[in-house]
């Protein structure tokens, strides 16, 4: 390229050959010095040249330089050196153009370094060093040389991370800052390279962002840097507020680029992958989606022929993979491979990105071989990888994740071809990218994962031991790497957990006890109730680790350990709600300043839960920061807590001593529903536990006995009421044979428990769904004698967890007057549910039953709203609910009885704390029967009543017909109330008042109806 070429292109050459001179310093352009060169071609040479070589040398380096920038050949480059060096050795440290020629020799000698095609750094280094010593503060180029000099001290810290030179680097920045123009500043602040991330960097970032108002033109790029900058900080830290930080920075940048901006492409990728990062972290699925979106825009916004088009392939290609992956559309990994293939086109070999393309590429078909197994996908991916590799220089910020990606397709071929270097190869791939990892690097993740991957694959094929301790070794590394986000994790926890049972390794008690720990913790940084339950339902493989967990403990004969661990896995969104309404009484005794602290942050923290979600992302991110920080001061508070020596197990998971206290007034039979064994765990008022083998139950018997129930119920609910229930009695008479009556032979011969004492049911699982309590062995008339059913031995009553019952008889100790209140809503409005018109006839019937000693009320008709039910709640110690109750089989937490007005919602419930409520009958549909994702968390209408403050509940598990459920309602309060003392009512009397009062409806009541009706508390 000539100059006259050169010069016709515009600024554009210049901006690509020196950008340190026109970003730093655009009075010193490139322009300015070629075009000087151009005068010293035509013979006019300045007086400064002491002859024609040097102005010839300099003119020759200048050209092969622009020739290396424009044309990335190597040649030209070795030619600019070489030429700048013979300028250099003719102007001694007396001339007047010595620093000239030792920047113009340096600027080569870094681009060169920048480009990959030189390997030293501390030359130029140095000689931009010369040059700040021959520039004082004083010389009008002092700016530029300081510049430059911490341009190359950041590239040597990339490569040496030299602290040496990111102390200089932050020192010069801070004597430059002054110098500049802000917005000369704010380019130059925009340095390449690791230096950023430092505090100090950060810091002059922050400095820069203060001197962009917000109407300045330079505000977007400055937040920009800024956020790139907290979150290269978070790659090397795992710290969540830069994270969190730098998402809301990328928010601000974008607003300030509405439509027809021309950089608004460049922000909404930037937005984009920050929120597609926090995805990878913390797993909200809205994160994702709004990164998909914005990639999308942000691709249409550059069509075919557009420079950066490639970088908008990569980018939305990459996100699709992440769905696909979540999601298992596999258009989505089709139009991933389209992408990559396209951006491939447009990235030819020499184009420096390429190796990013390849990388993006290749993991895509290497997913897509997961997906579909086709050999020739997996066979692309490796080669594809290996060609991004050798792109890639060993000091490479990703080059690990090339490595450890490759290691995990030459693992999977592995296991296909069985050829012993490919194995061999991969484990010596992530061995390799560890090396390359500071101790905490969140990608260090990858490494231990794809190593695990492969020690298990050799494992499985060469059975060597050695393999299995290392591949455990592993999981352990990869699960508990503090830096990772939590979703990875806890899905290697899982796995963990599931490799360690089909191997029988000693490990797998310790998996489930992580995979528990990972998920309190991740759940817990959710500022919603309805989050949690996103996040606990997100992992394929989580809803049966707390059954697997106890199954695993009671094989290797540790029964208290079973109890622990099926209490820590299940139940996990009562035990975090919980943590808030946590009773300070003792607390406030030893410490009343910490039970203040922690009360307070309790409120706050309610109020933030309450708070979060909202149609606004970014007013979303501002209520999750502020949620987590709350959470990091209560968790200090806590911490502070467990110092004192009286309560060094506050609020953690309970130990089996206390959970026992659950069995103070019974023994309570927690039911284990596992793929690995059935059985059932007594725990007993006092004494060891014991175990109750199913070996006649297995994991399918119950999930097929619970749809053959559901059916009956269905088939029930349009018979007659006297055409027998013969389906019901078959089913009845398995589930006391099979599951109850190995418990009752305990319970009597073992135990020696009276009948007519109470009993508690928790079951877990697929027995959820199950109605345990109406067991019945349903003998014909033809028998000599009547084997008594489940109900005619025990009062059987049912807990969601031990912790639940546990808190309900803490609670019980706070007696008040009680006072009485109906709910009735027979006529709901249009769309609501048909009219129920027995409603206020049982509303009549309980209120003339309740002792005159109550404050009785009765709301019902147009004053049965959902703000009327909520404030009744809150003001009763007893209620009686009558209306229509729907469990929602998506969302149960919007489960709900159905008002006049609004629905009273199940979250509605929960906010409210009547630490002071006793007793509710729940006279409604669906109000006991829990979630079909998580089962085990038992998210009902019933348990929201008890969470929130009453120590006794009657539900029910499916439709009651409101003509006939008004007998059993009648016989229940005459049993409660009969032979009542004054004064005193007795809330732990109703599950013997059910009991009675369904024996009572025998011949008036059919079976479906009577056993609908459980108990559930004290």
């Amino acid at each position: 390229m000539s100059w006259d070429e050169l010069l016709d292109h515009g600024d554009e050459p210049f901006a690509l050959a020196f950008p340190p001179v026109c970003d730093v310093y655009p009075s010193l352009t490139l322009k300015a010095t070629i075009v000087h060169a151009c005068n010293n071609q035509e013979g006019a040479l300045s007086d400064s040249l002491v002859d024609c070589k040097i102005a010839r040398d300099t003119d020759t380096g200048h050209a092969q330089f622009a020739a290396y920038v424009t044309s990335k050949t190597v040649s030209h480059l070795n030619d600019a050196v070489q030429h700048f060096q013979l300028v250099l050795d003719q102007c001694l440290i007396s001339h007047p153009d010595h620093a000239t020629a030792l920047t113009n020799l340096a600027y080569a000698r870094l681009r060169g370094y920048i480009c990959n095609d030189l390997e030293d750094i501390d030359t130029p280094t140095s000689l931009f060093r010369e040059v700040l010593a021959l520039r004082p503060q004083c010389h009008p180029d002092h700016p530029l040389s300081l510049y430059n000099l911490t341009e190359a001290l950041t590239w040597r810290h990339n490569k040496k991370s030299t602290a040496a030179d990111i102390c200089e680097s932050a020192k010069l920045y801070h004597e430059l800052l002054p110098l500049c123009p802000e917005d000369t500043y704010l380019h130059s602040i925009a340095s390449r390279g690791k230096w950023y991330e430092s505090d100090e960097g950060i810091h002059l970032r922050r400095v820069v962002l203060e001197l962009c108002p917000l109407d300045h033109q330079h505000r977007p790029g400055a937040l920009d840097k800024l956020a790139q900058a907290v979150e290269a900080r978070f790659d090397q830290h795992g710290t969540v507020d830069d994270l969190e930080m730098g998402i809301q920075l990328g928010r601000e940048a974008m607003s300030l680029c509405p439509e027809g901006h021309t950089d608004r492409a460049y922000y909404l990728n930037n937005l984009a992958f920050s929120l597609r990062y926090r995805f990878d972290h913390q797993g909200k699925p809205n994160d994702l989606d709004e990164a998909i979106s914005l990639y999308e825009e942000a691709l249409r916004l550059r069509p075919v022929g557009h420079q950066y088009r490639d970088n908008s392939l990569d980018n939305l290609g990459g996100a699709l993979i992440i769905r696909f992956n979540k999601c298992n559309d596999i258009d989505d990994i089709t139009r991933a491979i389209s992408l990559h293939r396209e951006a491939l086109t447009l990235r030819p070999p020499g184009h420096p990105c390429r190796d990013t393309t390849l990388h993006g590429l290749a993991l895509t078909l290497d997913t897509r071989y997961d997906e579909l197994h086709v050999i020739e996908d997996l066979n692309e991916a490796i080669d594809r990888y290996r060609e991004s590799l050798r792109l890639k220089r060993h000091d490479h910020p990703e080059r690990h994740l090339s490595l450890s990606n490759l290691s995990a397709s030459l693992c999977s071929r592995f296991t296909q071809t069985r050829k012993n270097e490919d194995i061999e190869e991969a484990i010596h791939l992530c061995r390799e990218s560890l090396v390359a990892l500071s101790s905490l690097h969140p990608d260090r993740w990858f490494s231990y994962t794809r190593l695990q991957e492969a020690y298990l694959a050799r494992y499985r094929i060469l059975h060597d031991p050695a393999d299995l301790s290392l591949a455990v070794e592993n999981f352990r590394l990869a699960s508990g790497h503090p830096t990772q986000g939590f979703p990875r994790r806890i899905t290697e926890a899982i796995d963990w957990a599931h490799q360690a049972e089909v191997y029988q390794h000693e490990s797998a008690l310790e998996a489930y006890q992580m995979c528990f720990e990972l998920f309190d913790s991740h759940v817990m940084t959710r500022s919603s109730i309805v989050t949690r339950r996103e996040a606990a339902t997100a992992f394929r493989g989580a809803q049966s680790l707390p059954v697997d967990a106890a199954s695993c403990a009671i094989r290797r004969h540790n029964l208290r350990q079973a109890v622990e661990l099926v209490e820590q896995g299940r139940g996990q969104q009562w035990s975090l709600a919980s943590r808030l309404r946590t009773p300070l009484e003792d607390l406030k005794s030893a410490c009343p300043q910490l039970a203040q602290k922690l009360l307070g942050l309790n409120k706050r923290l309610s109020h933030a839960q309450d708070s979060a979600g909202g149609a606004d992302p970014a007013a979303a991110d501002r209520a999750a920061t502020e949620y987590r920080i709350l959470t990091g001061q209560w968790d200090a508070a806590v911490a502070e807590i467990r110092d004192l020596q009286a309560f060094s197990r506050f609020l953690l998971p309970p130990s089996y001593e206390d959970l026992q206290a659950a069995a103070r007034q019974g023994p309570v039979i927690i039911l284990i529903a596992s793929q690995y064994s059935c059985s059932a765990i007594i725990i007993p008022t006092s004494g060891e536990p014991r175990h109750i083998p199913l070996p006649s139950v297995t994991l399918t018997d119950l999930n097929n006995l619970k749809d053959r129930f559901a059916r009956a119920i269905r088939h029930a609910s349009i018979m007659g009421p006297k055409v027998p229930r013969n389906d019901l009695i078959v089913l009845l008479r398995t589930v006391w044979e099979e599951i109850m009556l190995p418990i009752v032979n305990v319970l009597e011969h073992v135990l020696k428990l009276k009948h007519g004492s109470r009993i508690w049911l928790c079951p877990t699982a697929a027995f959820t769904f199950i109605p345990l309590h109406a067991a019945h062995p349903f003998q014909t008339r033809a028998d000599r004698s009547k084997e008594p059913c489940l109900e005619d031995l025990y009062i059987c009553s049912y807990t969601p967890t031990l912790s639940a019952l546990v808190r309900s008889r803490q609670m019980m100790k706070k007696r008040v007057t009680p006072s009485f209140v109906t709910i009735g809503q027979g006529q709901p409005g249009t769309g609501k549910g048909k009219a129920l018109l027995a409603v206020d006839s049982e509303l009549e019937l309980v209120h003339k039953l309740v002792p005159a000693t109550a404050n009785r009320t009765t709301i019902s008709g147009d004053a049965a709203t959902r703000a009327g039910a909520l404030k009744a709640l809150e003001e009763n110690t007893w209620v009686h609910l009558a209306c229509h109750g729907k469990q929602d089989p998506t969302q149960p937490y919007n489960s709900h009885f159905v008002m006049r007005d609004e629905h009273l919602t199940l979250l509605d419930i929960m906010e409210k704390h009547i630490p002071h409520a006793e007793f509710a009958f729940l006279s409604a549909c669906h109000t006991a029967v829990g979630d079909k994702e998580t089962p085990d968390e038992v998210i009902h209408l019933a348990a929201g009543l008890q969470f929130s403050g009453f120590k006794s509940v009657i539900g029910t598990l499916w439709e009651v017909d409101d003509s006939v459920a008004k007998h059993v309602v009648k016989a229940f309060y005459e049993n409660l109330f009969d032979g009542l003392k004054e004064g005193v009512m007795d809330c732990t009397k109703a599950a013997w008042a059910l009991n009675r009062a369904t024996h009572a409806v025998k011949t008036k009541v059919p079976l479906e109806q009577r056993m609908v009706f459980i108990h559930i508390g004290v």
